[in-house]
């Protein structure tokens, strides 16, 4: 079984029911075993398109797929929940994306690993602080430590998925 980290948010629509309609099809795929998922939190939009707050949340997961097969399946999922790709880093019903895949560290067209941007985004940080533990959660610390403090990341109280 293969480890993979992944970030999930939403800004379009009930932005909670998207994220548990992202990780509600996770779940349903036989070659998918959610793990962990961390609680909800609620993050200003980056890259400068005005825009609603999003929810975020990362999961934690093991796979028989790889990470290309991966990456398709979770396409699919955006897919299924009306996914537009009109902006970049505009709004969206839903986005999933891979932040680690294994210890694979690699870039193609399709895909790079570790996900490039991670390193710069308390909204993909935060969560995942608390669903990884060992050394990568050492290296979501110093990765959050390192990260000037504009970033605005709200936990939403008592919210889990």
């Amino acid at each position: 079984m293969h480890q993979a980290y992944l970030s999930i948010g939403s800004n379009i629509g009930n932005r909670q029911v998207q994220l548990q309609q992202a990780i509600t099809a996770l779940q349903a795929d036989p070659q998918i075993q959610v793990v962990r998922i961390s609680s909800i939190y609620e993050t200003a939009p980056v890259g400068g398109v005005v825009q609603d707050d999003f929810y975020n949340c990362a999961v934690y997961l093991e796979t028989e797929l790889t990470a290309l097969a991966l990456l398709q399946r979770i396409h699919t999922i955006e897919q299924a929940q009306k996914r537009r790709r009109l902006v970049h880093w505009g709004p969206r019903t839903i986005d999933l994306d891979i932040l680690w895949y294994d210890d694979v560290v690699s870039q193609t067209a399709e895909l790079t690993l570790p996900h490039p941007e991670m390193a710069r985004r308390a909204f993909v940080l935060v969560p995942l602080l608390e669903i990884t533990t060992g050394e990568k959660r050492q290296q979501v610390k110093k990765l959050l430590q390192a990260l000037p403090a504009a970033q605005r990341v709200t936990k939403i109280k008592d919210e889990r998925l």
